[in-house]
């Protein structure tokens, strides 16, 4: 019995250490990102010119939509070019994009994925650009959001994440998928700022310097978590990623349960395959090279998504109190779950306080132990391609 005992107490003592340096990880930024505001760069009169790579797949009426808005950019005509990546659409779709003043790149793969989508959106560019923007097929940017990246690139900055935010929450999902969203934002893009470490690069809505795009792309083959190993590889080499607060992309939410579920499990599939491949390689290069950035970028791959330490947090604070002596004491986890709660509740916009988010919070203890079921089938989500459906005009 003292063995069953000692065995459960260091067991519970290791899973503190993950889930209460993970808690101190996340407050540790959220306050420091309300405290400590970031330095926006100037305005600057140099103008990079810009590539823009639509990746789509399928959804025909949405390409068109979005396609047309991206046209409207508050941007020098002569200074972006739009490049839409055809993958699966219907005939009469790709002519209609045809007769936009755009390019129109049509494949066809065996198995679809964005990478091999951007190889050849890049393999049908012609020189001359300064910068590739990544838009999904869904996104919408604000009518500034090239000035907002150039002035990052100007200030010199080889690489911009842009604030992606949601454009619909018609449903108690999508409510929550955009307060993650927002909670995200906060804690790995502009937090991260205020310690000079990189932003976390979402997939979408970021810029790079477009030979540093071509050279970086080219070596990433990921069926999903394209934009994580876009992450490692850029930290690796100590090339940092920016956060452009003011550089608005809307993107559209999940609103749909079953949706929901095969979206998170391909995020997490990616995930922790990243880290698998990566993780041991961040040790070395923090003791060789002293590349911290690196390390951090590493760690996020290996922490679960917020909504699971919400549910595991107080559950582990239960257990220490109905089993005192079996590892760490309840005060330990108590500090560790409000550390966890406060640098959440930090991290959510005002604006999400309203009417809708009661009805949306109930919907969490649903959705923890969907996340739940979900680590225990991530075999295989890596290696085929899980289209996420959007809606269009969704509101």
């Amino acid at each position: 019995m003292d063995i069953i005992k000692f065995i459960i107490s260091i067991l519970t003592s290791l899973v503190f250490v993950y889930l209460g340096f993970y808690s101190l990880y996340l407050f540790v930024f959220s306050l420091a990102g309300k405290l400590f505001p970031v330095k926006n760069p100037p305005v600057s009169s140099n103008l990079a010119k810009f590539v823009i790579y639509i990746c789509s797949y399928k959804e025909d009426e949405i390409i068109l939509n979005s396609a047309a808005n991206a046209l409207t950019i508050d941007y020098p005509k002569d200074k972006f070019h739009i490049c839409v990546i055809a993958d699966s659409l219907k005939p009469e779709t790709v002519e209609a994009l045809k007769k936009m003043p755009l390019q129109v790149v049509e494949v066809i793969f065996e198995t679809s994925t964005k990478s091999k989508a951007l190889h050849k959106g890049i393999e049908n560019t012609a020189d001359g650009f300064d910068a590739a923007v990544v838009f999904d097929i869904d996104n919408i940017a604000a009518p500034d959001f090239l000035y907002q990246i150039n002035n990052y690139l100007q200030a010199g900055n080889r690489v911009v994440q842009g604030h992606r935010t949601a454009k619909n929450t018609n449903t108690p999902i999508a409510i929550l998928d955009a307060i993650s969203e927002e909670v995200n934002n906060h804690i790995f893009r502009k937090s991260q700022r205020v310690f000079n470490l990189s932003a976390a690069i979402i997939g979408s809505g970021m810029a790079l310097e477009y030979s540093l795009f071509k050279n970086v792309m080219m070596q990433i083959d990921a069926v999903g978590g394209f934009d994580k190993e876009m992450g490692l590889l850029l930290t690796r080499n100590r090339i940092s990623v920016a956060y452009a607060d003011k550089a608005v992309i809307y993107d559209e939410k999940v609103s749909n349960p079953e949706v929901f579920k095969k979206q998170r499990r391909r995020w997490l599939s990616a995930q922790f395959n990243l880290f698998r491949v990566y993780g041991w390689s961040g040790i070395t290069e923090l003791f060789k090279h002293g590349n911290f950035d690196y390390l951090n970028e590493i760690y996020q791959t290996a922490i679960l998504p917020r909504v699971l330490m919400l549910g595991l947090m107080p559950m582990m604070l239960l257990f220490s109190i109905l089993t005192p002596g079996m590892g760490p004491g309840w005060q330990l986890w108590l500090a560790a779950t409000a550390c966890c709660y406060l640098a959440i509740l930090i991290a959510v916009p005002s604006s999400f306080v309203n009417n809708k988010l009661l009805g949306a919070v109930l919907r969490l203890p649903l959705i923890f132990f969907t996340m739940v079921l979900l680590l225990f089938k991530l075999k295989g989500a890596n290696k085929k391609f899980i289209h996420t459906p959007h809606i269009h005009n969704a509101e």
